[in-house]
C-alpha cells in the first residue's frame, strides 16, 4: 500500500509466455495484488505465471479469447471486489517499465487526476527504436482521438499503460468499453463525458523486436468507423444530455450548415454537368455562405471543447 491505498496490478495475457515471469517479477513490491488474465492464452501464459508462486498472483481465465479490453475489464471487476484503489494495466509483453508504476500513480494518490496514461512520444531516442508502422499510425491517431476523446492535450492514446481509481471506475459504464484493441480510446471518451481529469506522463517504451498481436490492416478498417461513432456519442451526451452551452448552439448551427451547403453544392454541379449550364454568382453564393458560416460555428465549437480540456 500507499497513502493507505491498495493497488492493483492488471496484465491481459495473450501470446506473451516468454515475457509473463519476467513482468511479473518487475513489479513493485509495493503492489498488493498482481491479477493475470488468461485470454484463451494458446501459449498457456497464465500456467506460466502460475509456476511462480506468489501470494500476490490471481489468476483468471477466459474460456476463449475475447481481447485485451475484455480481458482488462475482467480484471478490473476483480480488483474493485476485492478493494483495492488503484487499478494499474499493464502488457504482458515486457514493453512497459513497471518501474515507473509509481510515478504513474502519483496523480491519482494526490487526487489530481483520476485517470493517468503513458506518452511515449516525449523522448527521441525511445522513439527510433519504436517500429515505423507504429511510430506513424499512433502519429496519425492521435490528432483524430484527440477530437473524438476531447482530450486535446494528451498524446499516445493507443499507450496500455495506465491507471485509474476505483471512484472513477465507478462513474463511468465499463462494460460499454469496446473488448479489444480499441478500449484504450473508448475509454477515454467515456472519461471525458463525465468530465474525469486525465493526466499524460512522460514513460518510454522498451522494445526488444517483440511481435505485436494487433492487426494494422483490422485497425485501418476498423477504428475510423468507431472514432467517428465515439466522436457523435461524446458530442451528444456531453453537450445535449449532461450540459448544454455555447458549444451546443454552435454544433447545432455548424452542422446542418455545413451538410447543406455541401450536398446542395453537389446537386448543383451535378445538374450543370448534365445539362451543360452555368450557375448564376446567387447560386454559387447560396452554396459557399452556408459552409463558410458552418465553418465558423464548428470552429467555435472545437475551441470551447479544446479550452475545456485544458481547463480540468
Amino acid at each position: 500500500m500507499i497513502n493507505n491505498e491498495k493497488i492493483a496490478v492488471i496484465i491481459p495475457c495473450y501470446k506473451v509466455s516468454k515475457h509473463i515471469k519476467n513482468v511479473v517479477l518487475s513489479i513493485p513490491k509495493f503492489v498488493d495484488n498482481i491479477i493475470i488474465i488468461d485470454d484463451k492464452c494458446p501459449e498457456n501464459s497464465g500456467d506460466i505465471s502460475s509456476e511462480l508462486n506468489s501470494e500476490k498472483l490471481i489468476i483468471l481465465y477466459h474460456d476463449k479469447n475475447k481481447g485485451v479490453g475484455a480481458a482488462t475489464i475482467t480484471g478490473y471487476k476483480k480488483a474493485i471486489e476485492i478493494g483495492c484503489n488503484i487499478l494499474v494495466k499493464v502488457d504482458g509483453d515486457e514493453q512497459m517499465d513497471t518501474s515507473k508504476i509509481h510515478e504513474l500513480i502519483e496523480p491519482i494518490l494526490t487526487k489530481r487526476a483520476g485517470y493517468t496514461k503513458g506518452n511515449r512520444f516525449h523522448d527521441f531516442k525511445a522513439l527510433k527504436k519504436m517500429p515505423k508502422t507504429r511510430l506513424l499510425g499512433n502519429s496519425f491517431l492521435s490528432f483524430f482521438v484527440k477530437g473524438a476523446s476531447g482530450y486535446w492535450n494528451i498524446m499516445d492514446p493507443t499507450n496500455g499503460f495506465t491507471a485509474i481509481s476505483s471512484q472513477t471506475i465507478s462513474q463511468i459504464d465499463i462494460n460499454a468499453l469496446d473488448k479489444r484493441y480499441f478500449f484504450e480510446i473508448d475509454i477515454l471518451i467515456l472519461l471525458n463525458i463525465s468530465n474525469i481529469k486525465i493526466v499524460d506522463l512522460p514513460i518510454s517504451a522498451i522494445y526488444n523486436n517483440e511481435t505485436s498481436n494487433l492487426s494494422v490492416r483490422h485497425s485501418i478498417l476498423t477504428f475510423p468507423f468507431k472514432i467517428v461513432k465515439g466522436l457523435f456519442y461524446r458530442l451528444f451526451f456531453k453537450y445535449y444530455i449532461y450540459n448544454f452551452n455555447m458549444a451546443s448552439i454552435y454544433l447545432l448551427l455548424g452542422i446542418p450548415l455545413v451538410m447543406f451547403g455541401v450536398l446542395f453544392g453537389i446537386y448543383r454541379w451535378s445538374m450543370a454537368i448534365i445539362y451543360n449550364v452555368e450557375n448564376t454568382a446567387g447560386t454559387i453564393m447560396l452554396v459557399a455562405l452556408p459552409i463558410i458560416l458552418g465553418v465558423q460555428f464548428l470552429l467555435q465549437a472545437i475551441q470551447i471543447d479544446i479550452r475545456d480540456s485544458y481547463d480540468k
